[in-house]
C-alpha cells in the first residue's frame, strides 16, 4: 500500500518527472455525461491543417440535460454563479455549475435564456444541436442544452480566464504583450474558418466579450455566438456603432459581417479601446499607425507586424462586404505573423498554470481530502496547522537518558520550524524542520508531513514526494501521508498515480471512523 512499498522509497534519486498531459475531461474517471480526451498538450505552437481538426471522440459529448440537473450545477441558479450579466442589451444570463454526476468536478458555463425567448422547444433543439455538432480546440465548445416547460437553456465548456475585453480594456497588472495579440488574432480567425467550413460562417455579434481563455490561457472563441440571442431577436446586442453597415440597412447577418465584426476585434487588439470603426477608419485612411496603437504595449512591438494587422483591420471593415477578405484569407495572413510559437499563453498573459488534481475517489472526503484533490495547498496549510501533533502519539518513547541537550536544541529547531510553517515562512521551515530530521534521535510523521507541504510551496515536488513516503514509512496507516503524496505526484504530472494514492487515502479515513487510529 502507497508509495513506501515502491521503487520511489528504495531509489529516490531515481524520481522523474513524467511529461503526460491533462486537459478537459482527461482522467480515468468514465462519467455518464463526459467522455475522455487525450490530445495531448495544448500547443502555443502554430498548429498545422490537419491537427486543428476536432473529432467528437475527444470532447465532452452533446446531451440535453435536465432543469434538474442544471439547477443543482448552480443551486439554483444563484446570482453567486453569474458569471456574464449583460442587463438591458441582452438580459440572457451566463452561469457557471457543476455537475453532480460529474466526478471530474469540471465547470460548466451555462447560458439562460429570457422566457419564451424560443417559443418552439424544437427549434431551439435543432439550432442547439447543430452547433454542438460542431467540436474545435480553438472554440469553447457546446455540450448540451434544455428544454423544459418555458425554459431554454444551453450548456457549454467552461472557460476560467475572463474575456478578451477583460484583460484589454479592464486589466490590473500587465497589459497583454504583443505576442499574445497576435496569438488572439490568428486563434480566433482559425475558430471562424473551421466554423465557415463546417456550415456555420454566421457568427452573431463578435466582440471582445465573446473571445475566452481557457484554463491554459489560450483564447476561444464562445460558442454562444453561434446561436442567436432569440428566434427572431436581434443578432447585435451592442451599440449599433459597431456593427456591420448592411445589418443596419436590412437587419440580416452574413459571412462578410462576421468578417466585419472580426475587424473591429483586431481594432481592439491594435489599440487596447474600444475604438468605433467610423473613427477608426479616419486614422486608417491616414495610415496613422502609432496613433492607433494601444500606448501601454509602451512601443514593444512590430511596426511591420502592426502594419500587417492595421491594412487587414481595414480590409476588413470595408463599406462593401464582397471586398472583405473571408476567412482563410484571415488565417493565412496571421498565421506568418505569431513570434513566440514556444511560449504558453498563461506565461504572456501572466496568470498561474494550470493544475489538474486527481480525480475525485468513490469515498467520501474529509477536509484533508478534499483540499487535496483540489490541490489546494492553502487549505492543506490551515489543516496542518490545525492538527498540530496529535497524530504523532505513540510514534516515539524516549528514555530519560536521551533527555540531553542534543535534545533540548532539537526540539527548540522543531519550535522555530513550527513558528515559520504558521507565519508561511515555508524556506525558514524547512531549514529549521531539516536540522530536527537530521539529528534522528526523534521522528515525526507530522514533521515529514509539514516539511512535504513547504516542498510543494517552494516548487520542489521530489523532495515533497520523498518526505511523504517517509512520513509513511514512520506511520504506515497515516492518511496524510497518502494525501501529501497524492498532491506530490499530481504535480509531478503522474495522474494515475496520484489518483491511486487518494483513493488509499480515502480509504484509510474510512477505515478510521470505523474504528482506529487517527488522520
Amino acid at each position: 500500500m502507497g508509495c513506501c512499498e515502491s521503487t520511489f522509497l528504495r531509489r529516490p534519486d531515481s524520481l522523474h518527472k513524467t511529461n503526460h498531459h491533462h486537459h478537459l475531461y482527461n482522467n480515468n474517471t468514465n462519467t455518464n455525461r463526459l467522455t475522455q480526451t487525450n490530445n495531448g498538450p495544448s500547443s502555443p505552437s502554430i498548429a498545422g491543417k490537419d491537427s486543428l481538426a476536432g473529432g467528437a471522440a475527444g470532447f465532452p459529448d452533446f446531451s440535453e440535460f435536465s432543469l434538474a440537473e442544471l439547477k443543482a450545477a448552480t443551486n439554483n441558479f444563484s446570482s453567486d454563479f453569474i458569471v456574464s450579466e449583460c442587463g438591458e442589451k441582452a438580459p440572457n444570463v451566463v452561469y457557471k455549475g457543476r455537475l453532480q454526476n460529474d466526478n471530474n468536478r469540471r465547470w460548466i458555463a451555462i447560458k439562460k435564456f429570457t422566457r419564451l425567448a424560443w417559443p418552439d422547444p424544437k427549434q431551439f433543439a435543432d439550432e442547439a444541436r447543430g452547433v454542438g455538432n460542431l467540436r474545435h480546440k480553438r472554440v469553447a465548445n457546446l455540450i448540451g442544452y434544455c428544454c423544459d416547460g418555458d425554459e431554454r437553456l444551453l450548456v457549454a465548456e467552461y472557460m476560467p480566464n475572463d474575456t478578451l475585453a477583460k484583460h484589454l480594456f479592464h486589466w490590473e497588472n500587465q497589459t497583454i504583450e504583443w505576442a499574445m495579440r497576435l496569438r488572439v488574432a490568428l486563434y480566433i480567425a482559425e475558430a471562424l474558418d473551421y466554423c465557415s467550413s463546417e456550415g456555420r460562417p454566421l457568427y452573431h455579434d463578435l466582440n471582445a466579450y465573446r473571445v475566452l481563455f481557457d484554463e491554459n490561457g489560450d483564447p476561444r472563441l464562445s460558442c454562444f455566438g453561434l446561436m442567436k440571442n432569440s428566434r427572431d431577436g436581434k443578432s447585435y446586442s451592442t451599440n449599433l456603432a459597431y456593427t456591420p453597415p448592411e445589418y443596419l440597412r436590412n437587419g440580416r447577418v452574413t459571412p462578410e459581417s462576421v468578417i466585419f465584426s472580426f475587424g473591429t476585434v483586431l481594432l481592439d487588439l491594435l489599440s487596447g479601446k474600444h475604438i468605433p470603426p467610423s473613427h477608426a477608419l479616419d486614422m486608417i485612411r491616414g495610415k496613422n499607425i502609432l496613433l492607433l496603437m494601444d500606448s501601454h504595449l509602451e512601443g514593444h512591438f512590430s511596426s511591420e507586424e502592426a502594419t500587417v494587422v492595421f491594412d487587414l483591420a481595414s480590409q476588413c471593415l470595408q463599406y462593401e462586404p464582397r471586398e472583405r477578405p473571408n476567412t482563410k484569407d484571415l488565417v493565412t495572413t496571421l498565421a506568418p505573423l505569431q513570434n513566440k510559437p514556444d511560449v504558453p499563453s498563461y506565461v504572456m498573459l501572466g496568470i498561474p498554470k494550470h493544475e489538474e488534481g486527481p480525480p475525485t475517489p468513490q469515498q467520501p472526503l474529509s477536509p484533508m481530502g478534499d483540499a487535496c484533490s483540489r490541490m489546494d495547498l492553502t487549505a492543506i496549510h490551515q489543516i496542518l496547522v490545525m492538527t498540530h501533533y496529535k497524530d504523532d502519539e505513540g510514534t516515539n518513547e524516549l528514555s530519560f537518558q536521551e533527555w540531553t541537550q542534543q535534545m533540548r536544541d532539537m526540539l527548540e529547531a522543531r519550535k522555530r520550524g513550527d513558528v515559520a510553517f504558521r507565519d508561511k515562512e515555508f524556506k525558514t521551515a524547512v531549514d529549521c524542520y531539516s536540522q530536527f530530521i537530521d539529528v534522528g534521535t526523534m521522528v515525526s510523521p507530522t514533521v515529514y508531513a509539514r516539511r512535504s507541504l513547504c516542498y510543494l510551496l517552494c516548487d520542489q515536488p521530489d523532495a515533497a514526494l520523498r518526505d511523504a513516503m517517509q512520513a509513511q514509512c514512520v506511520y504506515p496507516d497515516w492518511s496524510t501521508a497518502f494525501y501529501m503524496q497524492a498532491v506530490a505526484l499530481a504535480k509531478l504530472d503522474m495522474q494515475k498515480d496520484a489518483a491511486d494514492m487518494l483513493n488509499e487515502a480515502a480509504a484509510l479515513e474510512e477505515k478510521r471512523q470505523r474504528g482506529g487510529r487517527g488522520s
